[in-house]
């Protein structure tokens, strides 16, 4: 089991092993960082056999290849919630709900459909009528949009001809 294991992985990252031999500029700027090891010590080649003197390249986890080649691949979570400002000292509003949802007044929150604006090209028409609806969050999701919103937004507004006018009171439902 192990074994199999082994031979699927070491097939996978044989090509970035292959990758970094190859003289790209970008390659250049990492193999500065990978060090090779030292094989021209008179006592290791007198034990080693032939083959061994051959370079090796070191052995280092996927993890350690794969965040040399794109260091970006594992960011960190943030919820960039500021609890106390620096020049008043109040809670600060996250941008980012703000910009990708919209609380109704009955306290649910909106947003579109992942995707609906990418790759239109290639969807059915009836998928791209379906992505262009908008659907309900959560319970879960509704509580932590309210904690990381101010006030502000959490209040009434009366907007002219507002598209949302009939879903802002809730009727018949329980959340």
């Amino acid at each position: 089991m192990a074994a199999a294991l082994v031979k699927r992985v070491s097939g996978l990252l044989r090509p970035l092993s292959v990758s970094l031999c190859t003289r790209t500029p970008q390659i250049c700027q990492l193999s500065g960082l990978i060090k090779p090891p030292i094989l021209h010590n008179s006592a290791f080649s007198v034990r080693a056999p032939l083959r061994a003197t051959v370079y090796q390249a070191p052995r280092y986890n996927i993890l350690q290849r794969l965040s040399a080649l794109c260091p970006h691949a594992t960011p960190q979570s943030c919820r960039n919630l500021t609890y106390y400002s620096v020049k008043k000292g109040k809670r600060k509003t996250v941008k980012a709900v703000t910009e990708r949802f919209m609380r109704l007044h009955c306290g649910l929150w909106i947003r579109r459909k992942a995707g609906y604006k990418k790759k239109l090209w290639k969807k059915k028409p009836a998928r791209r009528k379906r992505l262009r609806e908008h659907v309900f969050c959560n319970k879960t999701q509704s509580k932590l949009f309210n904690k990381m919103t101010t006030s502000f937004w959490k209040r009434r507004n009366w907007f002219v001809n507002d598209p949302y006018l009939k879903y802002h009171n809730r009727v018949n439902l329980k959340v």
